[in-house]
């Protein structure tokens, strides 16, 4: 896994605007940034807008940088589904910044997905449109 990135508040805010207005490089927009702004829609907004926002804008970031294979429903629900999970039980008097970087800490990587599905399902074009339930393992969360 790579080290996790110790973004200021300002600096978290900036990576959400460049996100939302599609003008982050595409390689920037790694699972750890993914993450990051999942988390701030998710401690900001209630739930269903948070997760109707991280849809919106994926499809709009992979639609304005010609990379429409980067949105995934299954995937985009699985994540949110966990985050709001890890944040129900993280600190909420803590920082913001720590509360990212705790979360970056323990699940920055991509490989907890495959603990609950197969590349075949999670990367299915059904998979791509809807959400699809596990094949290997309930979530446990959601």
């Amino acid at each position: 896994m790579k080290p996790v990135p110790q973004r200021s508040e300002l600096e978290i805010e900036a990576l959400v605007e460049a996100f939302e207005s599609a003008s982050i490089a595409p390689a920037a927009f790694d699972h750890h940034a993914h993450v990051t702004i999942a988390l701030w829609y998710l401690m900001r907004l209630p739930y269903d807008v948070a997760v109707a926002r991280m849809r919106e804008r994926t499809q709009h970031f992979a639609a304005a940088t010609r990379h429409p294979q980067l949105y995934n429903e299954t995937i985009t629900l699985f994540w949110m589904k966990l985050l709001r999970h890890v944040l129900e039980e993280a600190d909420r008097s803590a920082p913001a910044t720590e509360i990212v970087a705790s979360v970056l800490a323990r699940w920055g990587s991509q490989a907890f997905v495959f603990k609950h599905y197969t590349k075949e399902r999670v990367l299915s074009e059904t998979a791509k449109r809807e959400w699809v339930e596990p094949d290997l393992r309930p979530l446990g969360f959601g």
